[in-house]
């Protein structure tokens, strides 16, 4: 997948309750009465396989609701997983949840351009690091490991290890699907 905006229009038609099976119903409702209030995104797709969109959603609600990493910091790991995949929905939509939750401008630019932050707190390095160093050489040196379990204990650290997965698996949903940016947004990655 390039950084590119997706071309073709979305591959699954968008499900109404109408058009869902029974059993596509049941799952729709369990995520739209969550705290996520709606099936954006990557929901559209999944619904094609109920079994898995009621399970990626659980863990998904988890990660973005009750996580131990605090907000921005959870964010900052979201980010850098949709600039891995070159998600461009994925990217977009949480750079806005980003900057509600106090993740700043500047680094939300810097992920977007796939360069290090230059300015970021020592909790912002640690995550930074910690997913970077992940997505880049698909495990952590001993002292990344260490500087992450030292601040965020060794849940917080699964809790990142799980946002980078759940994330990963909702970026490639949008970007197999070619799930489209809203109507006059620009797409905010551009290769690398």
């Amino acid at each position: 997948m390039t950084d590119e905006s997706p071309t073709g229009g979305p591959r699954f038609a968008v499900l109404t309750e109408a058009t869902m099976t029974p059993r596509q119903r049941e799952s729709y409702q369990a995520i739209v009465s969550g705290p996520r209030k709606g099936a954006r995104g990557p929901f559209n797709a999944l619904l094609r396989s109920p079994e898995v969109a009621d399970r990626v959603q659980k863990i998904g609600e988890y990660i973005r609701f009750q996580s131990t990493i605090p907000a921005a910091l959870n964010e900052m790991a979201i980010l850098i997983t949709g600039r891995f995949w070159g998600a461009q929905y994925e990217f977009w939509a949480h750079s806005q949840l980003a900057r509600t939750a106090g993740l700043p401008d500047g680094i939300i630019d810097a992920i977007a351009e796939g360069r290090r932050p230059s300015s970021m707190s020592d909790d912002q390095r640690i995550v930074h690091d910690f997913c970077a160093e992940l997505f880049r050489d698909k495990a952590v040196s001993d002292a990344t490991f260490k500087a992450a379990v030292e601040r965020f204990g060794e849940q917080g650290v699964i809790d990142l290890i799980a946002a980078s997965g759940y994330y990963s698996i909702v970026s490639m949903v949008l970007n197999v699907d070619r799930h489209p940016l809203p109507a006059g947004e620009r797409p905010p990655l551009r290769s690398i």
